[in-house]
């Protein structure tokens, strides 16, 4: 990886999620961050690059990382973010997230949701009760359909080449019973050929309740990262807009990367 960005509007959780990325890019040099923050209006400029740079001030007693700031108006951050992402072709998002109630995880969860959607780039997703770990167990969630086509190899393995860990691919799926199918078969080879580097172990399970899963096993495994595809009203959406439980961002200290295919 080489260009990193870091949303900041100096909430608390964005600042954790600065902290967290700065922990995480230490030690990979050659890796920029660019800390980014949108204001509103033009007398806002000033304050909103000394508030950036003393941020950074901050975040390097914590870390040994390139770190940028830019600091611009705008009115819609989206919009601005996206820009930035596309002209610096950068390789990841890392925004903190929050909202206990059930406002706050819908529009948090809206706008990570969108951003996702622009398709620029992965992003990482950090909870508010996230601490930071070292990525040595990565959770790759799979549907099996279509894995040629579906699922973004090469962003993920740059990601995957950059941390090195270990790598378990899971199913969910209520059907699944003592054998898998020829079909669950077959995109199984495809996707251990496709990730074969890493010596992936496959795991799957036949349960209901898809979030609940996910954050069980990740915890049983001690799982330090969750991957999940963007596929329009799939797993992705399931995670981040309305659900009945949210638990993998909301509930959960477990950072999240989602890719789109």
């Amino acid at each position: 990886m080489q260009t990193v960005i870091v949303p900041v509007d100096f909430s608390e959780n964005s600042l954790k999620a600065a902290r967290y990325a700065t922990q995480l890019l230490t030690g990979h040099y050659g890796v920029n961050m660019i800390l980014h923050h949108v204001y509103e209006k033009s007398g806002q400029a000033s304050e909103a690059s000394d508030n950036l740079e003393k941020l950074k001030d901050n975040l390097m007693t914590i870390g040994i990382v390139k770190i940028t700031t830019l600091a611009e108006e705008g009115t819609d951050f989206i919009v601005e973010l996206d820009k930035l992402a596309r002209h610096q072709q950068a390789d990841l998002i890392i925004m903190g997230i929050t909202g206990r109630t059930t406002l706050g995880q819908t529009f948090i969860g809206s706008n990570t949701l969108k951003m996702v959607q622009q398709k620029v780039c992965p992003v990482l997703i950090i909870p508010e009760n996230a601490n930071y770990k070292d990525v040595k167990n990565v959770l790759l969630t799979s549907d099996f359909k279509n894995v040629h086509s579906s699922t973004p190899s090469v962003p993920i393995k740059k990601v995957l080449k950059t941390f090195n860990p270990n790598l378990h691919i899971m199913n969910v799926d209520s059907e699944h019973y003592v054998a898998l199918t020829e079909e669950y078969q077959n995109e199984k080879v495809k996707l251990n050929e496709m990730f074969r580097d890493f010596n992936p172990e496959f795991y799957f399970l036949g349960l209901q309740d898809v979030d609940e899963a996910i954050n069980q096993f990740a915890q049983d495994k001690n799982v330090d990262m969750i991957i999940v595809v963007h596929k329009g009203q799939s797993l992705f959406s399931k995670l981040f807009v309305k659900s009945h439980t949210k638990k993998l961002v909301y509930h959960s200290n477990i950072p999240v990367l989602a890719f789109h295919e």
